[in-house]
Formats: C-alpha cells, structure tokens, sequence
C-alpha cells in the first residue's frame, strides 16, 4: 500500500468518527435527510480531494469539516426557500425513524436522534427561522461555534453573525417548544388517545388533547392530509373521528409503534380500500407532549418523505444508500 492510500485510509477513519457530528448538524440546518447525507458526502470528497499538504494546513478538521457542511446546508436552505413556494399544503422536516425495541443503533442517524434538539417539535420551529438565523443559532448554540467562524459562512460581520443568531434563538425561546417526556409517559398518553379514538370515548379523547392542540399535515398534494394547519382539541377530534369513518375498519389497528427523532410515534402503513371506504396513504405520526397532553400532532404522509420508514412490524428503519467512505 503506498503512502497516499495510507493517509486516505487514516483520513478516512478520521472522517468515519466524525459522521454522526456532521450528519446532526446538517440535519438540524437542513431538516432533510437525503440533504443532510449529500451535504456530508461533500464534505468528505473536499476533504479528500486537497493535496497532502493543503490537509496538512487544517489545524481542526472537525471545525473545518462543520464549516464546509454548514456552507453547503446554507446553499440548500436558501434555494429551498423558493422550492417551498410551490409546495403544496404544509412542509415538516423529513421523520427519522428509528428501532424502537433493542439496542440503539449506531448509525449516524440513529445517534444523532438521541439530541433532545432534533425531536420533531424543535425541528418544525427551527423551519421557522430565515436561513440565516438557523446557521447562526444552530452553529452557535447546539454546537459551540463561534461567532467568528459563522461570520465566515455567512458571508457576513461577526456582529451580524451574533444578530441572526440571537434573532433565532428569541424566535425559538418564543415558540417554546416541550421539552422532550420519557417514553414510558409517551407510551402511556398515547395509548389512552389510541384506545379512546378506536372506543369512541370522546371524553377520554378531549382528556388527551391540550385545548390549543395544533395538527399539521404534509403530503405535498400526494397523499390525503390537512393541508391546513388546525387547531383546537374540539376541531381536531372531529377531524379524526371523520377519518375513522371513511377509512376501512382496522386501518388503524395496523399502525406500528416506532421512534421518530428520538419520540415515540406511529407508523401506519398504506391500507387498500374496499366496501366504499378510502385507500389509506401511508403515515408517520409524531406528538410533542406538555403538561401531560397532546400538544401538537405531526401527521408526514408526503411519500417523498417516508422512503425510508420500516416495513410494517419490523420495528427498523431502512437502510440509508451506502455512502462512502
């Protein structure tokens, strides 16, 4: 082996300790797997493709590498500004999925779920902030960046770095997002709203649900969905109660538990029709739970986005593409 294949081979070790790092900053920017994989990807093929000597000058390859992904996940948020115009209905970040039973994985994705900041509640409020803001606030207070070096990503002064960054951080403390509840009293609160919902007990329904609970739907126009944001545990009830009725009975049943970044959610897998009633598309559900009550539902049922949740039963999440090294 020569020399060269041996520095490739150690910066590739190097690279391979470093994944789940990257791969949790790029999905917290980015809110996208597939984006986040490619942004990391790149990263490593830069990092790669300098001459010896130039790798040789890199003092931190760690803050080094976090600066290229950064800079990459900053071009993706800003053309998916525009993209987003013409989606259809409204936008969650992408669900990961992961075991629910079993040792916890040591995929990247798998470890970096394991941050209260990627729950699925978090996520949707950092899909708030201008791309801007969610550089600086993610760089800054999730992973300790300096100011300095978010100036240099964004193009920008220090000063202006420190301004988006406490921009997004009184946007996000505004929002409030729960904080993330074991599963055992996840486990708990959702299976009394499952059991209520199948049994009709409205009473224990509306026991569940926080009065301002919001649903939010996302399918891009592919699947069926409330493409409107609701809100209300009156309003949200009958919505549901509605679909128990036009779907097939024992649709729901189906429904697998699996963990969705990080929480404990639903899969429910897509279910034919028959008898009149509607074909059911595939879903991911996720709940952010406060004060003991469902607060906010996340209903994913955009396909796009559900390309890698398990087979029915299995418990598992798909494996990623290989992606080298």
């Amino acid at each position: 082996m020569s020399t060269t294949e041996q520095d490739l081979d150690g910066l590739a070790s190097e690279f391979a300790g470093l994944r789940a790092h990257l791969t949790a900053v790029a999905y917290r920017l980015t809110g996208t797997v597939s984006d986040a994989e490619d942004a990391v990807q790149e990263s490593w093929l830069r990092l790669a493709g300098l001459a010896p000597g130039k790798r040789a000058e890199i003092r931190d390859r760690k803050a080094w590498l976090t600066t290229v992904v950064s800079r990459i996940c900053l071009d993706r948020l800003r053309s998916a500004a525009v993209q987003r115009e013409q989606y259809v209905g409204q936008w969650l970040p992408e669900p990961i999925v992961t075991p629910l039973e079993g040792a916890p994985g040591e995929n990247p994705l798998d470890v970096a779920v394991r941050d209260e900041g990627i729950r699925m509640a978090a996520m949707v409020v950092l899909d708030k902030l201008t791309p801007e803001q969610r550089v600086a606030f993610v760089l800054h207070d999730a992973f300790s960046v300096p100011f300095g070096e978010i100036a240099s990503i964004l193009g920008c002064s220090p000063e202006a770095a420190r301004q988006h960054g406490s921009r997004g951080r009184r946007a996000v403390d505004d929002a409030g997002p729960p904080l993330r509840t074991t599963l055992e009293e996840q486990q708990a609160l959702l299976e009394k709203f499952m059991v209520a919902m199948m049994t009709g007990d409205i009473q224990a329904v509306a026991e569940a649900l926080h009065p301002d609970v919001v649903l939010i739907g996302d399918s891009n126009g592919k699947a069926r969905t409330s493409r409107q944001i609701m809100v209300g545990g009156d309003k949200i009830m009958r919505f549901l109660q509605g679909l128990l009725r036009k779907y097939r009975p024992g649709s729901f049943e189906s429904a697998v538990p699996v963990l969705v970044n990080g929480d404990l959610g639903l899969y429910m897998p897509p279910n034919p029709g028959d008898d009149g009633h509607i074909a059911l598309d595939a879903h991911v559900n996720t709940f952010a739970i406060s004060g003991g009550r469902i607060i906010a539902i996340y209903d994913c049922a955009n396909p796009d986005k559900l390309s890698r949740v398990p087979s029915a039963g299995t418990g598992t999440r798909q494996a990623s593409p290989d992606v080298k090294p």
